[in-house]
């Protein structure tokens, strides 16, 4: 389960597809086989999970990582690049970002 704690060590990656209502569902597909098959099981990997907005035009995935160069190796794995190919040439844009966990709030 992910957990979000600014007592986080390690990386946090918010990554975000611009897509369009029919290619939503494929994208999320895309995206959950490669977090099941290749993402999940990469070394350093600590959790992951996928969103995707109401309106289907918007997906945002959340992962944390070990290290940042955990996340730049499983990036340029091979199996990765193809995978991120295929999806990328699925979407309008694609932005990966990595974050520092700064602070949370809970009840």
């Amino acid at each position: 389960m992910t957990r979000i704690s600014k007592d986080f060590d390690g990386q946090t990656v918010i990554c975000t597809f611009d897509v369009t209502p029919g290619s939503a569902q494929d994208v999320v597909d895309a995206l959950a086989e490669a977090y099941d098959q290749v993402i999940s099981r990469q070394p350093g990997y600590v959790s992951g999970a996928i969103h995707l907005n109401d309106a289907q035009t918007r997906i945002a995935t959340y992962s944390q990582w070990r290290d940042r160069r955990d996340y730049q190796a499983m990036l340029r794995s091979a199996e990765m690049r193809e995978r991120n190919r295929v999806i990328h040439s699925m979407c309008r844009h694609f932005e990966p970002v990595m974050y520092e966990v700064i602070d949370t709030w809970q009840r």
